[in-house]
């Protein structure tokens, strides 16, 4: 049977990579063919991401997908992750690099707003959780600074609606990506235009809102001339590489105000959470800091943004400054060797973000809180997961208050269902079954989208029941949730 082919850019904060979905009709097979290192570069005083060499490796990769699946290839689509953007001009001219969400120019930001805008408004409009990385804030800190680029800027695009730009010349603004900004109403499913008129933000660079499955047309002729690449068109998969993730969950049950089963979609964030049919803006999602997120085939993700492998990616960027190069399978073992539950540390603690030494921040975390110092390199990583499966715990805890029941398995997706260690750890810190993978759901995910959406409409049911049948999950039952239990409470 011939095999339609398509192509997923999958643009992490830590790297980025293209991967090819090849679909009989029942079973995608996936094939990675271009991995490349990404991560934010300091400039003038600011973290921006470099965007041409971004777009380097993506053109770098499309030709390597040419070249192995040539004419079989039909469609492509990004994903990426949220919160960060740029602005183009009335000419279609870049204005800048997106800058970081981890600069320092957000800063107070939060707390600025809240001046303008009380909170409980702010999250009656837009639903959203309150960190200070959120596209909010940077817009704000634009307009504090009387930045002369948003003066300019006749549209804001996010940074798959930047790369898709580039690929098809088309302007869009895909909604999931575009409801991490606290800027979009999830309840109207608009831009939450009266919020940001309070806040004298400019309505003109708000675009109209895409659906995934939406086609943008074919790739411009200049890549199609670059890549090797012919009559391959531009579909928006689910652009927040999360909304992909959990698109790609295999659970059997359609979407509903009151799930049975949560997801924690792991790489260097955690994001737990469960798949509504609506948005929840409520009093205790605004007290308990939740954010109603979009979704594939028009759901809400409820989540909670923990700290994840960020911690130990830190830790490992660390040692291997100072000359010691472990690898992730090497730091797991020391990790499995240490003590249970010694030193335990809040990954969400605002010291963490960005460090200049995460195994010293953690230490000094730690000290703080009155906990015992971890000082080998396997009570260090041992510390950071159980650190994230302890916040997990706490969260899912939370998640079970606001859905009014509690969930009964957790699945784990991403490329840290990997760390089998920390898979164990989830099942034994939450007292519940946890089902591992696929490791690669948001390359599935944006996939399926392309696959399977017909005129920015997508049925979830379909998507995952190609998910059940053609990827292998694991189960991990828990062990010591006694051990869990005493260290931490009932």
């Amino acid at each position: 049977m011939a095999r339609n082919v398509a192509l997923a850019v999958d643009l992490g904060a830590s790297s980025g990579r293209i991967v090819s979905g090849s679909f009989d009709g029942r079973i995608l097979e996936l094939e990675e063919l271009h991995r490349f290192e990404n991560g934010p570069v300091a400039m003038a005083g600011q973290l921006v991401w470099d965007l041409p060499r971004l777009w380097h490796e993506v053109v770098g990769g499309l030709r390597a997908a040419a070249t192995r699946h040539g004419t079989s290839i039909t469609t492509v689509g990004v994903d990426t992750w949220g919160v960060d953007f740029s602005f183009l001009g009335p000419d279609d001219t870049l204005l800048a690099n997106p800058v970081c969400y981890r600069d320092a120019r957000t800063r107070g930001m939060l707390a600025a707003a809240e001046k303008v805008v009380p909170r409980a408004d702010i999250f009656a409009a837009t639903g959203l959780q309150f960190m200070e990385i959120n596209s909010l804030y940077q817009f704000l800190a634009l307009k504090a600074s009387n930045s002369s680029v948003l003066a300019a800027a006749d549209r804001m695009l996010m940074i798959p609606d930047l790369v898709h730009w580039l690929l098809a010349g088309e302007r869009s603004n895909e909604r999931t990506n575009a409801s991490t900004t606290q800027c979009y109403d999830p309840q109207t499913g608009d831009w939450a235009f009266p919020m940001l008129d309070r806040f004298g933000l400019p309505r003109r660079v708000f675009g109209p809102l895409a659906d995934p499955g939406t086609d943008l047309g074919v790739l411009r002729a200049d890549v199609a001339a670059e890549t090797g690449l012919a009559d391959v068109r531009v579909i928006l998969p689910g652009t927040h590489d999360t909304a992909s993730a959990v698109a790609a969950v295999p659970a059997p049950e359609p979407p509903s105000s009151r799930p049975d089963w949560c997801y924690v979609s792991l790489g260097t964030w955690a994001l737990v959470g469960a798949e509504l049919d609506r948005p929840l803006v409520t009093p205790e999602c605004l007290a308990r800091n939740f954010t109603n997120e979009g979704g594939v085939g028009g759901t809400t993700r409820l989540l909670k943004n923990v700290c994840g492998l960020w911690l130990v990616q830190q830790c490992r960027a660390a040692w291997q400054r100072a000359g010691k190069d472990w690898t992730w399978e090497q730091l797991t073992a020391l990790a499995a060797e240490a003590p249970p539950l010694v030193t335990l540390v809040d990954p969400n603690d605002p010291s963490l973000v960005a460090p200049a030494d995460m195994p010293e921040a953690i230490r000094h975390l730690a000290r703080a809180a009155g906990e015992p110092v971890p000082e080998s390199t396997g009570a260090m990583v041992r510390a950071a997961l159980e650190s994230v499966a302890a916040a997990v715990r706490r969260t899912l805890g939370e998640l079970d208050t606001l859905l009014g029941r509690r969930v009964s398995r957790v699945h784990v997706v991403g490329g840290g269902v990997k760390n089998r260690l920390l898979c164990q750890m989830i099942a034994d810190a939450t007292a519940r079954p946890v089902v591992a993978g696929p490791v690669e759901a948001t390359a599935i995910g944006n996939l399926l989208v392309q696959l399977a959406g017909r005129e920015g409409s997508v049925d979830l049911r379909t998507v995952r029941a190609i998910v059940r049948d053609s990827f292998e999950t694991e189960r991990y039952e828990p062990r010591d949730a006694a051990r869990w239990n005493d260290r931490l409470g009932t």
